[in-house]
């Protein structure tokens, strides 16, 4: 090929590709194949390594270039990157609106919302159309001049797109009289002078798992999460190093007069410019709709490829924006009404402690109230004595305390620098708060049991537990007419529930003959119950959901259960030594063993249909982390229906773990136990689903 049709190609392929570029992170879609784009890339390097004074700045090669530097330029932004005021509930939100309207009593106030990435805030200015500078926030006033990084970011265009004239002709005729015409036009098509285009760099969580892996490989340390490996790769003084780890860009604001009036606009014209945005993002007329929004966005947040920490509400007006001014550091036209804090810090006033339904005493932390994941949270589980020795913990320290989704509270950090010398250290009873029994801690194990098995904290728990969700699914029994129905000598095992007549219960605070009659039949409609339940509702030490089901498709019958040997749980997928123990030792047990045959008279058990093998029977699999086609209680399904077992830990009898995102230590253990571990793909692969 000569150097003038070398020079034809280049321009060509050049074209396509920023189209092709265009199409994948702008419009999320790619009418040829990853594989397929990356041969024309590779083409194109080809061709100007082969004629390299063919080379431009804005050539799609021309991500990763320049050498290591020695430190970033400080670089003054000509218009401040200002905070955002945070708003964490709607009643905050509306004193934020309140306060505009205050301002602008007779201003149209509509809003729009747009997705608040948890990334990195960058400007990015274009001249001319070509990119020419990159800078981070900073101090809002000056950040850093990190330019070589931001091109290796392949959903920003080194050079702005030129729209088609259908496509600016659609985008006039939607906004028709609410902007200048020939100014939109101009700037979708010239490109000419300064464009400054602000967003949100960040990585993928798919990616961040990539990318740990190969850090794993080569002995380096791994990356917290998506926000902290952003920050870090656009920090790097070698842009081979920001190039691996293939950074993302989402525009949310378009400074310079280009026409528009709104923020809506702004977006629609930044898509247009070859700049990708956030999908999702739309116009509220009011706080309602925002509201509703906050709500979708929330369900779906933990699916969502990215990291996110709530949404950013805007005065769609630009006018209205700006006159509205600024407050201190924050625009009053804005604010960021971020999801429910999932950490706070508190104080440990106290460690009391709970007994369980097995016996087990577990310590609490009494804290004074922190607001967590949309909630006040005032005790937080320590687990167990080691737990506690762990963290260090003593009853008066500062704490970092955690609530994710409904998962339990937790106290996942002590803080000791902020310790005053009146702190006191716990010991755990040695005897039950509840009953006064003596406690022990069997050898091998953390749990500290209570050895009276008439405890009413025992009794109590054990009773919740059977009419509970994962059980017998009971509703209307909660605490308070639980520890009615026991105090007042009505239940005294959990067959006893399965008498009680209407009459029983009128002389129990709360009950009238309406009420009464409603809970005795709703009893009544569950004397007949599957397998699984059953076994799971009794409360059996070491055995929950997981293993319950297992050990219901494996006998089939409760009594094969009852009376199977130790060899035969041990053969079960699933069931190990201490499993097996507790299933022996809870059925050996005479007292127990006549509980369970007034619970046989009462109802009825299900028989389990064996299973009929499948194309994963005889493999275990473990699931962890957030998946994104599917969640992974569907995941788990579809693994049992096609003849897998599924387990909560992983085992040297595990055959494989399933890592999403955020997958935790689970994947760690399977890497020591030497356990095949596959990604989503893989698995979506492996069990046949239509998105693999």
């Amino acid at each position: 090929m000569t150097k003038a049709e070398a020079s034809v190609r280049i321009e060509k392929l050049r074209t396509e590709i920023d189209r092709y570029r265009y199409e994948y992170h702008v419009l999320d879609r790619l009418e040829i194949s990853e594989a397929a784009l990356d041969a024309l890339k590779h083409e194109l390097y080809r061709l100007e390594h082969q004629y390299p004074d063919l080379i431009t700045p804005d050539s799609p090669t021309q991500r990763v270039a320049g050498t290591v530097g020695k430190g970033f330029k400080k670089v003054s932004h000509e218009t401040p990157m200002l905070s955002l005021e945070d708003v964490f509930s709607r009643d905050e939100a509306e004193e934020w609106l309140g306060r505009v309207r205050k301002v602008r009593p007779n201003a149209d106030l509509s809003l729009f919302a747009e997705i608040k990435m948890d990334g990195l805030a960058l400007s990015v200015i274009y001249e001319d159309g070509a990119l020419v500078r990159g800078t981070t926030r900073g101090d809002g006033r000056v950040g850093e001049d990190v330019t070589m990084n931001v091109r290796t970011i392949e959903s920003l265009p080194l050079r702005l797109r030129t729209s088609s004239d259908a496509e600016i002709g659609r985008f006039l005729k939607k906004h028709r009289g609410k902007l200048d015409e020939g100014k939109v036009r101009r700037a979708l098509t010239s490109h000419a002078g300064r464009i400054e285009v602000r967003g949100e760099c960040y990585m993928l969580r798919t990616r961040l798992e990539e990318l740990n892996r190969i850090l794993k490989k080569r002995g380096e340390a791994v990356l917290a999460n998506p926000r902290n490996a952003a920050a870090g790769a656009i920090r790097q003084l070698d842009p081979a190093v920001a190039a691996e780890r293939e950074l993302s860009f989402l525009g949310w604001q378009l400074l310079g007069d280009f026409g528009t009036t709104t923020h809506e606009q702004a977006h629609a014209m930044m898509a247009l410019l070859g700049i990708p945005t956030n999908a999702l993002n739309r116009v509220c007329r009011n706080l309602d709709v925002v509201e509703a929004f906050m709500d979708e966005v929330g369900k779906k947040r933990e699916d969502l490829p990215y990291q996110i920490d709530g949404i950013v509400v805007n005065m769609d007006d630009d006018v209205l924006f700006r006159s509205l001014g600024v407050v201190g550091k924050t625009p009053r036209a804005a604010v960021a009404w971020k999801f429910a804090a999932e950490q706070g810090t508190t104080v440990v006033r106290d460690i009391v402690v709970s007994v369980g339904r097995t016996g087990t005493l577990t310590p609490v932390a009494v804290m004074d109230p922190v607001r967590l994941a949309g909630t006040t949270v005032t005790h937080a589980t320590l687990h167990n004595e080691d737990e506690i020795k762990r963290l260090g913990l003593k009853i008066g320290d500062t704490v970092i305390v955690e609530k994710a989704g409904d998962v339990i509270p937790k106290v996942i950090q002590v803080l000791p620098k902020l310790r005053t010398g009146e702190e006191k250290s716990f010991r755990m009873p040695s005897t039950c708060p509840m009953c006064g029994s003596s406690v022990r801690r069997k050898e091998g194990e953390v749990a500290v049991v209570c050895t009276n098995r008439r405890c009413f904290a025992q009794e109590l728990a054990k009773l919740l537990h059977f009419t509970g969700r994962s059980a017998l699914d009971i509703r209307g029994i909660g605490d308070k007419i639980a520890e009615q129905l026991l105090q007042q000598g009505l239940v005294h095992e959990l067959a006893d529930l399965f008498s009680l007549t209407p009459d029983d219960l009128l002389g129990l605070e709360g009950f009238a003959e309406v009420s009464s009659k409603k809970l005795v039949d709703e009893i009544q409609v569950h004397r007949t119950v599957p397998l699984d339940r059953f076994v799971n509702g009794l409360g059996i030490r070491h055995i929950g959901e997981e293993t319950s089901r297992d050990l219901a498709d494996a006998f089939g019958t409760f009594e094969s259960l009852r009376s199977a040997s130790k060899e035969e749980l041990l053969a079960v997928e699933g069931v190990g030594d201490i499993v097996a123990d507790a299933m022996a030792e809870y059925f050996g047990d005479e007292r127990e063993s006549g509980r369970v045959d007034r619970l046989l008279e009462a109802l009825t058990v299900e028989s389990r249909k064996k299973k009929a093998p499948g194309p994963l029977t005889g493999t275990m699999w473990v699931l962890t982390g957030t998946m994104e086609a599917v969640s992974r209680e569907e995941a788990k399904e579809k693994v049992r229906a096609l003849g897998g077992t599924v387990s909560e830990t992983v085992s040297k009898k595990t055959t494989y773990v399933v890592v999403g995102a955020d997958p935790g230590s689970k994947a760690d253990k399977a890497k020591k136990l030497g356990v095949e571990i596959l990604d989503e793909k893989m698995f979506l692969k492996r069990i046949g689903h239509p998105s693999a």
